[in-house]
């Protein structure tokens, strides 16, 4: 469907809304990861002290407190992990930058994200699998806590993760190809 010419304005007004409410999704979206965040290692330092405190003082401490650990450092890994493709601040490998033309550059940084949005996504598809055979033979941990509650985790967070890098792909790639538009948008 072509646009006439007095249509522009509304189309125009259209992609601001849907920016705007992209725009307040993602804020919304940084508040919570944070939020989560902060939660997680608040708790997990508690929970680390206090098992520190009863073993010393009273010679015992909760069993399932070391596996909760463990759990709460899974969750703080991965949302920190989705927090920083956020951010563009994950691990990258950057030494051929320095010695490549920018369009090149540039292009590599395309495909690595879009490969690692691949990656990312076949990793939240097997760990989605994965999490339906352990609602099915009904794991468990801490001590009867549904083991998919706890591992819930690792789909969501890959295909987050997966998404944040394909978007990076395309604001990448449209930055290189429309410069003025990629301006307008930040």
């Amino acid at each position: 469907m072509s646009i006439v010419a007095n249509e522009w304005p509304r189309a125009n007004r259209l992609i601001v809304v849907n920016a705007s409410v992209l725009g307040r999704l993602e804020k919304a979206g940084t508040v919570l990861e944070t939020a989560l965040l902060v939660s997680i290692l608040t708790a997990m330092m508690f929970v680390a002290v206090g098992q520190i405190v009863m073993r010393e003082a009273f010679g015992a401490g909760f069993g399932w407190a070391d596996e909760l650990i463990r759990l709460m450092v899974l969750w703080l890994a991965l949302v920190g992990s989705v927090a920083a493709c956020r951010e563009n601040r994950h691990i990258r490998i950057d030494a051929l930058s320095h010695v490549l033309p920018e369009a090149a550059v540039k292009l590599i940084r395309v495909l690595v994200d879009v490969f690692a949005a691949v990656v990312c996504g076949i990793i939240a598809v097997q760990a989605w699998r994965y999490l339906q055979i352990e609602i099915e033979y009904e794991d468990t941990v801490l001590v009867d806590t549904p083991a998919w509650i706890a591992h819930a985790i690792m789909p969501a967070a890959f295909a987050l993760i997966a998404y944040r890098f394909a978007v990076s792909a395309v604001k990448q790639t449209i930055g290189t190809l429309f410069p003025s538009q990629a301006e307008a948008e930040n």
